[in-house]
């Protein structure tokens, strides 16, 4: 009676452990379906605004979230296989368990059987509650690490704007002053031909009057 029982178990928690790998692996394939959703969506907004700089850090972020999702695919694939390796060592620990019990129940130690899978089972609860906290644990202090690392990029990707606006004003500055020399010295030419001018015209005509005069006083001479 007690090896029938036995056996029922076994049977019971091999039909457990393929139905949760059925589960595990369709919860998985639906996940990966629905990432391919919605891709393409809210292409050729506001085209042609911020000459570029926009499409630029879309595609940095998309390329950014393409890298994110593939490292959580990997990491979903290592956790399938620990898993998988878990549900192996699991089985080999019942079988050995099993032959153990097998072994007990002939010796006629059926109460010390009892309280030893109890025993096992409290153990196994403990240690599988610490592993899924390491888990957990290990999942935030990622997201941590990644959030921090996207603020430090953020910030340093503002500093080099920020120095590069700086370059672009001080050029922009540079060429206004040179245009204002150059302004001045045309200025100063212009000064200097309109003065050359007004002397030139001065002289011409201060020798004309003495002509006139020089020629005048001929004349009165001549007459007298």
């Amino acid at each position: 009676m007690a090896a029938s029982t036995q056996m029922a178990n076994l049977v019971l928690s091999a039909c457990c452990v393929v139905l949760a790998t059925v589960v595990v692996v369709y919860a998985q394939r639906h996940s990966q379906l629905g990432k391919g959703k919605g891709k393409g969506k809210g292409k050729g907004k506001g085209k042609g605004k911020g000459k570029g700089k926009g499409k630029e850090r879309r595609g940095e972020e998309r390329r950014g979230e393409e890298r994110r999702g593939e490292k959580r695919r990997e990491e979903k694939r290592r956790e399938e296989k620990r898993r998988e390796e878990k549900r192996r060592e699991e089985k080999r620990r019942e079988e050995k368990r099993g032959e153990e019990r097998r072994r007990e129940e002939k010796r006629g130690g059926e109460e010390k059987k009892r309280k030893e899978k109890r025993k096992e089972k409290r153990k196994e609860k403990r240690r599988e509650e610490k592993r899924r906290e390491e888990r957990e644990e290990k999942r935030r202090e990622e997201k941590r690490r990644e959030e921090k690392r996207r603020e430090e990029k953020r910030r340093e990707e503002k500093r080099r704007e920020e120095k590069r606006e700086k370059r672009r004003e001080e050029k922009r500055e540079k060429r206004r002053e040179e245009k204002r020399r150059e302004e001045k010295r045309k200025e100063k030419r212009k000064e200097k031909k309109r003065k050359e001018k007004k002397r030139k015209e001065k002289k011409r005509k201060e020798k004309k009057r003495k002509e006139k005069k020089r020629k005048e006083k001929k004349k009165d001479i001549t007459r007298e």
